[in-house]
């Protein structure tokens, strides 16, 4: 009875061994069909990682490029108000430039001490506002029209074919400071 009580039992612990392990196997398979579904759901996980990385450096290099613009774009602005700081009082000073070279021109033929003095003056004026970046436009008659540099005052018709559209006379001269114009030329023009 022994032997068939320990036979019984054998048997017991071994259906006990075949089904644990049947158990394991099916625990086995549902965690791997647990993982294989899993994965998908990493995966897109990861790709929306992905997306976001990718967004999070397009929106960097953006925001890098439009602060380098903007860097860019103040400095360039500070250098121009350096360079064109003075533009109201040179333009108020053009007018007394003005009258030096009529003053000039009416008086060249008198060679006083007087008239040395003045030219002293004049020409000093004139290389100070040189120095500041003051510069006169050199056209002459027979130079090309331009709206960038010059106003018309008036038409005139002229007998050559050649100096239609083109200056003929220079009223007022124009000038620039650092290449900008501050004052348009003041001109005739042949029509």
């Amino acid at each position: 009875m022994e032997n068939q009580h320990t036979d019984q039992e054998l048997q017991q612990e071994n259906l006990t061994a075949t089904a644990g392990e049947q158990t394991q196997e099916a625990g086995s398979e549902s965690s791997d069909t647990t993982s294989i579904s899993e994965e998908p759901n990493i995966q897109a996980e990861l790709k929306k990682l992905q997306d976001d990385l990718a967004e999070s450096k397009d929106k960097f290099v953006r925001l890098y490029s439009e602060f380098e613009n903007f860097r860019r774009r103040t400095a360039r602005e500070k250098i121009d108000m350096i360079q064109t700081a003075n533009e109201q009082l040179i333009k108020s000073l053009l007018p007394v430039l003005d009258d030096f070279e009529r003053a000039e021109k009416a008086f060249q033929a008198n060679e006083s001490k007087e008239m040395e003095g003045f030219f002293l003056i004049y020409n000093k004026f004139r290389k100070t506002l040189e120095q500041a970046g003051v510069k006169p436009m050199e056209l002459g008659p027979g130079a090309a029209f331009d709206v960038d540099l010059h106003e018309a005052i008036t038409q005139v018709p002229v007998p050559d074919e050649a100096l239609k559209g083109k200056v003929v006379d220079v009223v007022e001269k124009g000038f620039l400071l650092n290449d900008k114009v501050i004052r348009f030329a003041k001109v005739v023009v042949g029509q």
